[in-house]
Parts: structure tokens; C-alpha cells; sequence
């Protein structure tokens, strides 16, 4: 209820004024005791009665799927629409959260999925995956275990500086390196955590303010045809393609970092960074507020700031948003004009079962 309060406050509109409400949440079936008309039950207060509400669930990718969704929707001539993704992951029971979080992969592969990825440590097939990842780049991609701790670093230092983010407390590489493993090598800074969290954002064909615009909205399904980090190369090309604009337009991104690895994988698969080199980048401090690359994760990315599952696709764009703006204070990318959110969820016979990627532009 505060983020919508906040939205709609931001916006200069009422309650009445919303003509689409689009609800992400992944985990309330399983965790919430909620598992159908999640937002009619939890907005029931807001006085959004005039508005159609859909729920979306999509996993990870749940809040840049509604944002998708209402972007289509006002481009069709819908009334002002209010996206809203919150999630509620600490409940007491860890492995329910993980059972809950698991539901992204499919249950005909999740067995043995469990049985060959799940680490002692983590219990998590996710962790799994992203280890098998992360071990594929220190052999054959020539990313170092420092390159991943300084990633995960500077992703403590941003957190700081951002008043939403989870965790506010900067680190050093050492102790990165240092924290206990979770699934070899991926450590426990270098992961993101489970996080209690709600976003929303309002989006109009009302041009009489000066508001950022969407300029694209891509989302695309796997079903294994593609592996996960070639699926978001192929999204992002997509993306770029209908936008209009190349690599080197973007000057903020948001990528879907669930560990510090992920972060400088994607980096590369999405094109921004040849083979390796995304993590010599980021331990020079390229990728910072101000380096000489693209601004990636100033919000913290998910390590830091945290990844609400139904969330995390609506909080990256709010950070685009901020500093296309200029109101992201001391994480502020000079003169930034375009931001690309990349947000994904699930996994399906190794690909990504839902890739987002969402391009804002200054107006």
C-alpha cells in the first residue's frame, strides 16, 4: 500500500483516476496462503474499485512482465495504468522459501535438477545453476574469483548510497572471499538474498508532463531452445533492434544479477563487454557512476539492494527512472539519458523461461 500511495502521489492522480491495476507476485500461492486474486485481496483498501486488476505471475521476471503488459496496454489507449510487484519471502521456514522460489523450473525437470545441482550448502537448484555458471567462467572465459568479489563489492558500495536498498553496509574483497561458501565458488557476499519488498510504478499516454518514456518493452519466452545467457544476447538484440539504438546509446543498466558472477556473465552475453573482459572492467572501476563503461546496477543490482522476486523487474525500472532524471543523488550517472532493465525467471531445460528486457529514455 505505501508503494502505491507513493506512485500515484508521483503521478499527480487519485485512485479513481487508474484504469488498469497489473499485480505481479510469484511466491503468495506457496508462502502466503494466497494463490489466486492476489491483488483484489491485498489493494482491496487503495479505492482502486473502478480499475480491472490482472495478476501476473512469471517468476523472477513477474514485475518486468506486468510493466510489458501495461506498457502494451497504454499504447492501446488504456487509461493510466498501475503496475505494482511485492513479495513477501521471509516466512520462518527457509526450505518452503526455496520450494517456493523452485516452482520457476519445470516439475518434470526439477528432481533431477535437485539431485545433480542442489550444493549441501544452499539446498538451492538456482545456486546450482549459477555456480555451474560461475565455474564455466573462471575455466573458459577468463573472469578471476577477484573480478566476481570486487563485482559483488561494488555492489555493497552502491547499496549504500541507495535509502531503499536491503543492505547498507560496504565490503571489501577480502571479505567477500572470506564469507562461507554456498555453492563452490560463490560465496555468501556474493549472492542475493531472500527479500521482503513492494514496488510500483504508474504508466500514461499523458504527455502533457515531462515523464520518461518507455521507448521499448521485449519479452520473450525459452523452452529450451536456446542456452540461458545466449537467450539474453538474442533479447537483447531484439531490443536494440526496435529501439532503434546500439550498444553504446545505453548509459545505465540494470541486469538481473543474482550473484556477483551473473552480473559480469551477463555483461558479456548481452554484448556490452567482449569475452572476459567484463570483469577486468568492473575491478577498474569502469562499470561505477562516472567510469569510462556503461553504469551497471547503480541501485546495487539484487546483491545489494535485494531481489523481491515480483519486484525486482518494477525496482530496476524506478532506478532507470531516477537517473534519467537526474534525482539517483550520489549514484548519479552523468548525463544519462537511455537505461535498459534486463530481468529474468525461471529456467527451462537450461534456457531462461522469461527474459524482459525494458528500455527507458529521457523525455
Amino acid at each position: 500500500m505505501q508503494a502505491v500511495s507513493i506512485a500515484l502521489q508521483n503521478a499527480g492522480l487519485k485512485s479513481r483516476d487508474i484504469g488498469l491495476v497489473v499485480f505481479a507476485n510469484a511466491l503468495a500461492g506457496r508462502l502466503s496462503d494466497q494463490g489466486c486474486v492476489r491483488a483484489q485481496s491485498w489493494l482491496s483498501a487503495a479505492g482502486l474499485d473502478q480499475a480491472g486488476m490482472v495478476n501476473i505471475d512469471n517468476s523472477c521476471a513477474s514485475g518486468s512482465t506486468a510493466i510489458h503488459m501495461a506498457y502494451n496496454s497504454v499504447r492501446a489507449g488504456e487509461a493510466p495504468v498501475l503496475v505494482v510487484g511485492v513479495e513477501k519471502m521471509w516466512t520462518g521456514d527457509r526450505n518452503a522459501t526455496i520450494n517456493a522460489i523452485e516452482d520457476a523450473l519445470s516439475a518434470a525437470e526439477r528432481p533431477s535438477l535437485r539431485a545433480t545441482l542442489a550444493s549441501s550448502a544452499s539446498g538451492s537448484v538456482f545456486m546450482g545453476f549459477n555456480a555451474k555458471w560461475a565455474n564455466y567462467q573462471l575455466a573458459m572465459r577468463g573472469t578471476t574469483i577477484e573480478e566476481i568479489a570486487a563485482t559483488a563489492a561494488k555492489a555493497h558500495r552502491l547499496g549504500v548510497e541507495n535509502p531503499l536498498a536491503q543492505y547498507s553496509t560496504t565490503i571489501t574483497v577480502e571479505e567477500v572471499l572470506q564469507s562461507r561458501v554456498v555453492a563452490t565458488p560463490l560465496t555468501r557476499l556474493m549472492c542475493s538474498s531472500f527479500t521482503d519488498g513492494g514496488a510500483a510504478i504508474v504508466l500514461s499516454s499523458n504527455r502533457s508532463r515531462d515523464w520518461p518514456l518507455i521507448r521499448t518493452s521485449v519479452l520473450r519466452s525459452g523452452t529450451g531452445q536456446l542456452e540461458y545467457h545466449d537467450r539474453l544476447g538474442n533479447t537483447m538484440e531484439e531490443a536494440l533492434k526496435v529501439s532503434g539504438i546500439d550498444h553504446k546509446d545505453i548509459d545505465v543498466l540494470e541486469v538481473h544479477d543474482a550473484t556477483s558472477a551473473e552480473e559480469l556473465y551477463a555483461l558479456e552475453a548481452l554484448g556490452f563487454f567482449h569475452e572476459g573482459e567484463a570483469g577486468r572492467a568492473t575491478l577498474a572501476g569502469d562499470t561505477l557512476p562516472g567510469g569510462s563503461a556503461v553504469c551497471v546496477n547503480p541501485s546495487g543490482g539484487l546483491v545489494a539492494r535485494g531481489h523481491p522476486l515480483a519486484a525486482t523487474g518494477i525496482c530496476q525500472i524506478i532506478e532507470l527512472v531516477d537517473q534519467v532524471t537526474g534525482h539517483a543523488g550520489s549514484r548519479q550517472q552523468s548525463g544519462a539519458r537511455i537505461g535498459a532493465a534486463v530481468n529474468t525467471g525461471g529456467i527451462i531445460a537450461g534456457d531462461a523461461a522469461a527474459t524482459s528486457i525494458n528500455i527507458v529514455e529521457r523525455a
